[in-house]
């Protein structure tokens, strides 16, 4: 299986969306994401949201889009994205605490 990187560009979503979204779907700032998510950051854009994810496969990612986060992105009103993948060729996990 090949990582993949998934670069979600939301015109005109907010923060406060994110927000719900991740309250809803029972994410915590800085705490485990999805099963099957590797790398997870999200950021404030002068065109509204960018959501940057690294995934263990796309069909993976596909999965828990179309189960959980279309159906919650709906329900809040949040714009689809457009969407670029990238093929990972490595990545890094957490380092030691300081």
């Amino acid at each position: 299986m090949m990582a993949i990187a998934v670069v979600m560009d939301f015109t005109g979503g907010t923060v406060e969306q994110y927000d719900e979204a991740c309250r809803r779907l029972g994410f915590e700032p800085k705490g485990p994401g999805a099963p099957g998510g590797l790398f997870h950051w999200a950021a404030s854009t002068e065109g509204g949201l960018r959501i940057t994810d690294v995934w263990q496969d796309k069909e993976t990612w596909e999965a828990f889009t179309a189960d959980k986060l279309t159906p919650v992105s709906t329900e809040i009103g949040i714009p689809a994205p457009e969407v670029a993948f990238y093929e990972v060729y490595n990545y890094q996990t957490q380092g030691p605490a300081l």
